[in-house]
């Protein structure tokens, strides 16, 4: 009877909700859901995997970081410098990215439906295979970018289209 009540507390206990810990380590699959890392010096970091649902990085410096696969729903990097960034497969839905710096950032196959690249630099970003449907391109430099057919490369003063 002890170890049946034991195994249901462990089945109920395993299936609820882990809760965000702000403070915790940069590393794959950290749960970073609605943390604030404004300004914060995150370069190189490898969040591979990562729930970042509703996180602001706000002016942060994300330079060569890992973000492949990550959940960043909601999440709002304005301002932030992503150059040569890893997003490849990240769920990217309504993240707002204005007036960031994505130079060189690889967005392959990611998930950037309705989110917000307001006057984002892209030079010779990756969108191969990216889901952009009602994304807002708006002032954006798309220069040298890749477009997502994976073939089409962006022409010289691409702005708010790939041209």
């Amino acid at each position: 009877m002890k170890r049946t009540i034991f195994a249901a507390f462990v089945l109920i206990a395993s299936a609820l909700p882990v809760e965000a810990a702000c403070t915790d380590p940069a590393e794959p699959k950290v749960n970073w859901r609605r943390c604030y890392f404004d300004g914060a010096d995150l370069t190189k970091i490898d969040l591979t995997g990562a729930e970042l649902r509703d996180t602001t990085f706000s002016r942060a410096v994300l330079k060569d970081a890992t973000l492949a696969e990550a959940d960043a729903y909601r999440a709002r990097f304005v301002s932030a410098v992503l150059t040569g960034a890893k997003l490849d497969r990240a769920r990217l839905i309504e993240a707002d990215f204005t007036r960031s710096e994505l130079d060189g950032a690889s967005l392959r196959e990611a998930d950037l439906r309705n989110a917000k690249l307001v006057g984002a630099s892209l030079k010779r970003a990756d969108f191969t295979g990216a889901k952009l449907g009602g994304t807002d391109f708006r002032n954006a430099d798309l220069t040298g970018a890749t477009w997502v057919d994976g073939r089409k490369v962006c022409a010289e003063n691409s702005v708010g289209q790939c041209n």
